[in-house]
This record gives C-alpha cells, sequence and structure tokens, in this order.
C-alpha cells in the first residue's frame, strides 16, 4: 500500500485538519503534543512490527520474548517454559544443538516469529484476538504447533492481546474479561508454594510441592501479608530442625529440607501456620505429580532415595489411603495429580470420595479433548490451565469456559522455567478463576505475578472483589 493509499484509506487529510483545529479551538500550550495524542485516538491501531529474541528464563534456559508495535507502541512478553510430559500438549520449539545452551536454544523459533509470524500478522487489528491466533494456528497448520514452535506462537499472542488492551484503553484483565464473554473480576486466591520437592528440588521427598492457601484473607494483600509470613516463619522452624542448609530452596522458591515423607514437611507447614496464628485462615494443598514415581501400576514415594528405593511401593488403593488419612490430619483442600497421568479409574475414585479438590495437571496438560473426557466421565474436579501447554490465549480462553460450565474450579498456574512477564496473573483476574498457582512468595519471576496482583488489587479499589471463602468459583 502505497502512502497515498493509506492516507485515503483512513482519511488521514481529514483527520489531521481535525485535530489542527482542535488544538487551537483549545489554546494548547504544546499543539504538537495535543495533536498527536488526537491523532493515537482518531487513527484505528493496526501491528506494524514484530520482533523477536532469545531470552534466558528463570532457570537460566532459553526461551522466547516478542515486541509486538502498533502506533500506540511497544508491547512485549516473554513466554515461560516447562519439561515437555506427554503426547498431548502443545510443542515447544528447540533447536537440539548440543553446542549451544545444551540443546535448549530456540533460535529457530524466533526465526519464525521475525519471517513467518510477522509477515502474516502485520496490519491485522489487534483488538481481535481469536483472529489472530487463528492465523497463526492455519500458518502453522500442525496439530500441536510443532512446526512454528507453541513458544513462539505464545510469545506473539500474549503480545497481541496486550497490545489489544492498550488500544480500547482499558486494563489488560478487562480486556480478557471481555474477550472471553465476561463481567465479573475476582482476586484469585493464591497457592504459595512452601516447600519443593520431586523434581523441582534436590531432596528425597517423592511428592513436588506442598502450598498454601490464604482463604481466610480479606483481600488479596492481606493474603500476600499471610503467605509471606508464614513462609518466613517456615524458615525458622526448618532452621531450627534441620540448620541452615535445610533452607536451601526448588526451582519454584519452595524450601527443600531433605525430608523423604509427606507428613515431615506437612507437620514443618502446620507447624509455620500455628506461629503465624492464622490457624484455620490458611489451608494447605498438595502437587503429588504422581506420574513421576509411578512404575506400572505401583508408586514409589523412596525414588529418590537411592538406598531405599522400591522397598516402599504403593498401590492405588494404598495411595488412596493415604489421602484419606492425609486429608482427616491436615488442613487440606487440594490435591493435584494425585496419581499417574493415565490412571484414569484411581483419579475418578478418589475424586468422587468429595475429600477435596482434584485437579488435573499432567492429566489434562490443558488439552481440551483431555479435558472434555474428564467431564464426561467425571474424573477430577478442577483444571489447572497452562497457557503454554496450548499455545494462545484464545485457546486458553475456550478450556477454561469448558472447566467453567463443568463447574470445576480452575486453577491459574506458572511453569517452572517462568520469566518476568506477570501476564497470567491478569488472565487470573479477567477469567476469575479464584485460584493462582505462581510459586513461592519470593524469587522475582515468581513476584512478579503476586505483585502485578497487588497493583490490579489498588487499581479496582473499592470494586476490588478477593475470591477468599469462594477460591473455587463454581
Amino acid at each position: 500500500m502505497s502512502v497515498q493509499e493509506y492516507l485515503d484509506k483512513h482519511m488521514l487529510s481529514r483527520k489531521i485538519e481535525d485535530a489542527v483545529n482542535a488544538a487551537v479551538r483549545a489554546k494548547t500550550t504544546d499543539p504538537v503534543l495535543f495533536i498527536s495524542n488526537h491523532m493515537k485516538k482518531a487513527v484505528p491501531s493496526v501491528i506494524t512490527k514484530i520482533k523477536a529474541r532469545q531470552v534466558l528464563d528463570g532457570r537460566g534456559i532459553p526461551t522466547v520474548e516478542v515486541d509486538l508495535y502498533t502506533n500506540k507502541g511497544m508491547f512485549r512478553s516473554s513466554v515461560p517454559s516447562g519439561d515437555v510430559t506427554g503426547m498431548y500438549e502443545a510443542v515447544e520449539l528447540r533447536d537440539g544443538d548440543k553446542g549451544a545452551y545444551l540443546g535448549n536454544s530456540v533460535t529457530r523459533a524466533v526465526k519464525n516469529v521475525n519471517e513467518k509470524i510477522s509477515e502474516a500478522l502485520i496490519g491485522m487489528d489487534p483488538t481481535l484476538q481469536s483472529q489472530i491466533d487463528q492465523a497463526m494456528i492455519d500458518l502453522d497448520k500442525t496439530e500441536k504447533k510443532g512446526e512454528l514452535g507453541a513458544n513462539a506462537i505464545l510469545a506473539v499472542s500474549i503480545a497481541a492481546c496486550k497490545a489489544g488492551a492498550a488500544e480500547k484503553e482499558v486494563p489488560l484483565y478487562k480486556h480478557i474479561a471481555d474477550l472471553s464473554g465476561k463481567g465479573n473480576l475476582v482476586l484469585p486466591v493464591p497457592a504459595f508454594t512452601v516447600i519443593s520437592g520431586g523434581k523441582h528440588a534436590g531432596n528425597n521427598l517423592a511428592i513436588q510441592e506442598i502450598m498454601i492457601l490464604p482463604i481466610g484473607a480479606s483481600r488479596f494483600s492481606e493474603a500476600l501479608q499471610m503467605g509471606s509470613e508464614t513462609y518466613h516463619h517456615l524458615k525458622a522452624v526448618i532452621t531450627e530442625k534441620y540448620g541452615e542448609c535445610g533452607c536451601n530452596v526448588g526451582e519454584d522458591g519452595g524450601f527443600a529440607p531433605n525430608i523423604s515423607s509427606v507428613r515431615e514437611g506437612l507437620d514443618l507447614v502446620k507447624e509455620a501456620i500455628s506461629r503465624t496464628g492464622y490457624n484455620d485462615r490458611i489451608k494447605i494443598a498438595i502437587d503429588v505429580a504422581a506420574t513421576a514415581f509411578c512404575i506400572g501400576t505401583k508408586y514409589d514415594l523412596d525414588y529418590k532415595s537411592p538406598n531405599r528405593s522400591g522397598q516402599n511401593f504403593k498401590s492405588g488403593e494404598d495411595m488412596i489411603e493415604m489421602y484419606r488419612e492425609l486429608c482427616t490430619e491436615y488442613p487440606i483442600v487440594s490435591i493435584e495429580d494425585p496419581f499417574d497421568k493415565e490412571d484414569w479409574e484411581h483419579i475418578k475414585y478418589f475424586s468422587s470420595l468429595g475429600l477435596c479438590q482434584v485437579v488435573g495437571d499432567g492429566l489434562l496438560m490443558s488439552n481440551p479433548k483431555r479435558i472434555e473426557r474428564a467431564i464426561h466421565e467425571s474424573t477430577c474436579n478442577a483444571l489447572l490451565v497452562k497457557i503454554n501447554q496450548i499455545g494462545t490465549v484464545t485457546e486458553a480462553l475456550e478450556v477454561v469456559k469448558l472447566a467453567k460450565d463443568a463447574h470445576w474450579g480452575v486453577v491459574t498456574s506458572y511453569r517452572r522455567g517462568e520469566t518476568n512477564d506477570s501476564f497470567i496473573a491478569d488472565l487470573s483476574v479477567g477469567l476469575a478463576t479464584g485460584q493462582i498457582k505462581a510459586g513461592a512468595p519470593c524469587r522475582g519471576e515468581r513476584l512478579a505475578k503476586y505483585n502485578q496482583l497487588l497493583r490490579i488489587e489498588e487499581e479496582l479499589s473499592d470494586q476490588a472483589i478477593y475470591a477468599g471463602d469462594d477460591w473455587r468459583m463454581t
């Protein structure tokens, strides 16, 4: 399109004249700035440039960052990365060259953004999120986004979402709510990781995380305070029992004392909560991530202890009995991935007991087909949504709708390889998921999400609603 054609298409000559006349009427002291701002509002915004680069995530592993430009400015996103856990999630495209970042470079994904995606999206309206996402899906032509890479596609999708909010001159969370067709904005209950195990830490604890949920807080800011105070009390409890070396942390910021049983960890957390005085206002959740220690049809809770591995195998029935006892002895309200990702039978039976929220992560992988099956078979009652497992903002909104229509709980979740991008904070508020899991109340890439929620609460002021006791939002 030539300059003259662009001017004619958008009637810019008339709009420039209107802007000049408006500046004269306003008797502005800075006519250039006035005219510039007037024109920004008068001319529809389009995507003018997309630039991607390779950056490092919180683990020091490469990921994709994108700068997307419109006439309203530049909008940046950097996508999280995580361990690929199965065939049901979108493909994270990496180079595989062992000579660079041990094969983890993402230069191919970056090139796909800069050459293929950029060319396809230039000139598109950033407010049309579903059209932008569909254009990238059509360009990729694979079921799991393996051609362009879900990391490339998602980085652009998130950046476009931010640009769309700016074009509408609304906060990002409000734009997300509009895209989803929902109007209620809710600050989520944070599930703070306080003890790490499994693949997230170098201790002998088989389960992946023990978390605390301040459901008794009246506002998100109070919940953050309660989480932080409990975290630091826990540090003192661990130091007293295991020494300072017990306060090393896992990849998500949770403490990683060299414990081997879940009860040992829960007792530490229970003592820390007691010391805060919050007591019943704080509940506990655990992420078992049982697929990591499932061998055939048995579960090896000592798989990380070389001298004991294989001596403590539990059947599915044994695991159910263990969970039943834990839910009786501790204030546990949520258990994530209590069984192997293909052990549908035991997950379904455990969920039917109604002991707590049963969250599907590895079971579902944010995959709509898996979610639909789980809804149909009543396998679990909550979705852990990880946007990079599905690959676009639009598809994330769709799977959350699936879960909510089934009256499930929804947990907006981080990944192991997080960045300082706070998008999931806005996502959790805009979709009113009621729960967010972003790691411990420490480390910059974790606090980026929690601090953004503080800002949102401040911005909403008297209109701010904290999920609290209604944390499942069902």
